[in-house]
């Protein structure tokens, strides 16, 4: 459904001006600010070019002054320690960990690491909850953590306690917390890998920032008038700046946001009435964009929203539909393929109940009023079943067979000539000859990238394990098993010419010699756009 919303999707025109404003007599005074209403219109729309130049020339012989000052001061408070799903979009946000990935880790710091020596101790709670509640002690051994780590000034006067977030959460589990507050992180440093080191972390840092007192910001408007020939235009231009950073000194919550806010520069002290030169006029064209395809991040936030599913079920339904070939990720999105729109098209012409948004979010409250005793458990079962039963038995007689279309491809069959095709197996896509059943040669799928192997010369290629991990190894296996898991760089080694793999987000290493480099330093610095 998101692919066909991007795939109809119209962008629009619109255009924006900006003005680059200084206050008289005075060299460090520069700011810019934001046309954001005129004469005509409070809500501002500037539709093409033309209507923006037409603006901008009439804005050019405009005097401006200062309309308005308004300083206000804002808090923000901390989000509540980690439930199942949030944690999931977090730690994808965060540390780039699938679902399965992150519940993988989770479970093991939750079943126990041995630390010096000692029976393996519990490090986290229960990852599988969809309760922010937390313990009296637990709150208690956080804010005594704060006090003497950060001063009295970050500890709320209250202790602070969060709602459910979930409509029937199960109170009996807490949120996912740290064990004690007082193992941190760098004390554990010795005891965990470097993936369970990060997730402890993440949930540490979660919790104990929840019980911090709040951030303060220093927010700053200024509404600034453009008068000509008896037309007022209005510009606006704002600032924030932290004037306490509370819970922000040990924790900020990522984002989904692709481009994320403007950076809010400081203004020059400004007063009612007073006379700004102008510098510049600066319109810029924009266009409306269609929405995102899903991240794990924000896919569970979807699940979550419409009440699909549970936190047990969260990582397996995002394994699922990856590992039948419904989806496959690109740039770290969820991109249909051709078999996930083949059967979503027939489940939704044959169980157009089932497969409604709303479905699984009904049944799972019409399950839990069960468990409440609320409702009669045969007769919901039965208003179910009788309907379902019958779409089934219509599916069986009626729905067609339907295959999606072989792929073309530009390589030959090495055994008749003919060109090979993308076909649809049952263990995903796999390349076959378009001559079968005459010829039968079929192979793996294997995606070149212009790397050569360091220990043949031969080209690497994308391959997956069983489970569907992506790694890469060379194209004449099994002559030669090198094989590494991060995607090798084009660039070699600066010190013995050998093959670079990324370490972090920051450095890359050498498969050969082990020497270290910054990523900017091997591929020069990254541009904006």
């Amino acid at each position: 459904e998101r692919e066909r919303e991007m795939e109809n999707f119209v962008p629009t025109e619109y255009w924006s001006i900006e003005a680059e404003l200084n206050k008289k007599a005075e060299k460090n005074g520069k700011f810019k600010a934001e046309l954001v209403g005129t004469a005509r219109s409070k809500n501002l729309n500037i539709p093409t070019q033309e209507d923006a130049e037409d603006l901008v020339a009439k804005l050019k012989g405009a005097s401006y002054s200062v309309s308005k000052v308004q300083h206000k001061t804002a808090s923000r408070q901390p989000s509540p320690p980690f439930i199942t799903s949030t944690l999931q979009q977090e730690a994808w946000r965060r540390l780039g960990f699938s679902s399965k990935r992150t519940m993988a880790i989770a479970q093991g710091l939750y079943e126990g690491i041995p630390i010096g020596g000692e029976e393996p101790i519990g490090l986290i709670t229960y990852m599988r909850t969809d309760s922010t509640y937390v313990t009296t002690h637990a709150i208690t051994e956080a804010r005594e953590y704060i006090k003497d780590n950060y001063g009295s000034d970050y500890v709320p006067k209250s202790p602070r306690t969060f709602k459910k977030k979930v409509k029937g959460a199960q109170e009996a589990h807490e949120a996912i917390r740290p064990t004690s507050v007082k193992r941190e992180p760098i004390a554990l440093y010795p005891f965990l890998n470097k993936e369970q080191l990060k997730l402890y972390e993440l949930i540490w840092n979660r919790m104990v920032a929840s019980q911090m007192a709040a951030t303060v910001y220093n927010n700053t408007s200024v509404d600034i008038q453009a008068t000509t020939a008896g037309t007022k235009s209005m510009f606006r231009a704002t600032s924030s700046r932290v004037a306490f950073p509370g819970f922000l000194a040990l924790y900020s919550e990522g984002t989904d946001d692709e481009e994320g806010e403007k950076e809010k520069t400081p203004l020059p002290e400004l007063s009612q009435g007073e006379a700004l030169e102008l510098l510049g006029l600066f319109p810029e064209q924009h266009f409306t964009k269609p929405p995102s395809r899903y991240t794990e991040a924000t896919l569970v936030k979807a699940l979550e929203a419409n009440g699909i599913g549970r936190p047990s079920t969260y990582a397996p339904i995002l394994s699922t539909i990856q590992d039948r070939g419904y989806v496959q990720k690109e740039k770290g999105r969820f991109k249909p393929e051709e078999m996930g729109a083949v059967v979503t098209d027939l489940l939704k012409d044959y169980f157009p109940d089932i497969v409604d948004i709303g479905f699984t979010a009904q049944m799972e409250n019409r399950l839990d009023s069960i468990s409440w005793g609320e409702q009669e458990l045969v007769p919901v079962l039965q208003g179910f079943y009788g309907p379902f039963t019958s779409a089934l038995d219509k599916a069986l007689n009626d729905m067609p067979k339907v295959k999606p279309a072989d792929e073309p491809t530009d390589e030959i069959c090495e055994k008749c000539g003919s060109p090979m095709v993308i076909k649809h197996g049952r263990f995903g896509r796999f390349l076959s000859c378009s001559n079968y059943p005459q010829c039968k040669n079929a192979k793996p799928i294997r995606k070149e990238i212009d790397v050569n192997c360091p220990k043949c010369g031969a080209k690497l290629v994308e391959r997956r394990t069983k489970k569907g991990r992506i790694f890469y190894g060379c194209s004449s296996y099994p002559n030669c098993d090198f094989a590494v898991w991060e995607k090798p760089l084009s660039t070699p080694c600066p010190k013995c010419g050998g093959l670079l793999v990324p370490k972090n987000k920051e450095m890359a290493r050498c498969t050969g010699c082990g020497h270290e480099a910054s990523l900017e330093e091997i591929e020069g610095p990254v541009l904006p756009g």
